[in-house]
């Protein structure tokens, strides 16, 4: 049985795809480094070491992966045996960048490599080829960006299952706890409700809400606190869900929310925005506009929306300035957010994909603040 999470001819039409957007940019060859382009285009992640794995495509031509023997394992039936990749092994001692070079055009003179190849090896391909190398970053998020069904299928599943953690949320959220011990039993949730891995927990309560960025602290959850619960895990098959709720434990104030009720209103005003030919800077305006209009803008501290799939940040990114159009089968998330330094914050994240005529969401948890504890 196939260990694929996807069919093979699936990872066949994606790097038949990677090369043709690789000869449309003018490029002879794209390298690629272990990480999420590997994976979305092999279905295997491999390992950022010492020792070089990188996957050479060549437009027109069979794909080839450099990889350790002793990695063999891990890419082997997949590549040569489903997907018709060559393999070019080697061992400790033997020269790796001799196989990229062999893998590569002759007269190639316009080479470029994933941005998660290191530099421990970028460096020494570069010299060895001779050319300047630049970022397949262009080739490689425009065959990312747009989902197919069996992504947007993934990506459902993802979302559902971090909705099952989010109504669970009332469960452990309440004064008395710290921070990290919610942290400990969501993360618990996340697995147990379909999801492989963990990949983040933010529970920021009272004046760690205010920082975006808060994962979790030993600060003991006080009655009145508003908290933030960002969280986000992959399922199996690698692709992620990322959602945010806030929670008030006991009774808000009347001011928070009133805030909160205005910062709901801008999530649904950006995920109204969302349809083809629409920009990412439009979505974002959306969302910016109506807490600017309530004189919240100045607490909107960072971008509307980041792209989702197997990675939980990837392209589009939902900000301004970004007058990329939206396409059908693109999936980001809506999360704008108020941040009060030394106070509270509040954030309501939901992922969207782009339909014919607008977008689907696949985060239905309740997104009103809701009272705890």
């Amino acid at each position: 049985m196939s260990a694929l999470p996807f069919p093979a001819s699936v990872y066949a039409a994606r790097l038949a795809r990677a090369g043709e957007l690789a000869s449309a940019a003018g490029l002879d060859a794209v390298i690629v480094g272990p990480g999420p382009d590997l994976r979305y285009l092999l279905g295997v992640e491999g390992d950022t070491i010492e020792r070089l794995t990188a996957l050479v495509l060549v437009p027109g031509a069979d794909a080839v992966i450099v990889v350790p023997r002793m990695e063999l394992a891990k890419v082997r039936d997949i590549a040569a045996g489903e997907l018709g990749v060559r393999i070019a092994d080697w061992v400790d001692g033997e020269d790796p960048y001799a196989l990229v070079l062999q893998a590569l055009p002759s007269a190639a003179t316009r080479v470029a490599v994933s941005d998660a190849l290191p530099a421990l090896h970028v460096i020494p391909i570069g010299e060895r080829t001779g050319v300047r190398l630049e970022l397949a970053t262009p080739v490689l998020r425009e065959a990312r960006m747009v989902k197919d069904t069996a992504e947007a299928t993934e990506l459902a599943r993802a979302g559902a299952a971090i909705d099952a953690v989010h109504r669970r949320v009332p469960e452990w959220l309440r004064a008395g706890r710290t921070e990290r011990e919610v942290a400990a039993d969501i993360a618990a949730a996340i697995v147990e409700e379909g999801h492989e891995t963990v990949e983040f927990v933010i529970v920021g309560s009272g004046p760690n809400g205010a920082d975006p960025h808060h994962e979790v602290s030993d600060r003991v959850i006080q009655d009145g606190d508003v908290v933030v619960v960002d969280i986000g895990g992959a399922v199996p098959s690698g692709y992620n869900s990322d959602s945010t709720r806030t929670y008030a434990v006991g009774s808000p104030t009347d001011e928070q929310a009133e805030r909160i009720a205005v910062l709901v209103r801008a999530q649904q005003a950006a995920v109204d925005a969302v349809r083809p030919g629409v920009t990412a800077s439009e979505v974002d305006a959306a969302a910016r506009t109506v807490l600017s209009d309530a004189g919240l803008g100045d607490a909107f501290l960072h971008r509307t929306g980041h792209g989702i799939g197997v990675s939980v940040h990837e392209e589009p990114y939902i900000a301004p300035g970004n007058d990329l159009p939206l396409h059908e089968g693109m999936a980001f998330s809506i999360e704008p957010g108020i941040y009060f330094p030394g106070e509270w914050g509040a954030r309501i994240e939901d992922i969207v994909v782009v339909t014919a005529d607008g977008c689907r969401r696949l985060n239905v948890a309740p997104h009103e603040l809701r009272s705890v504890g």
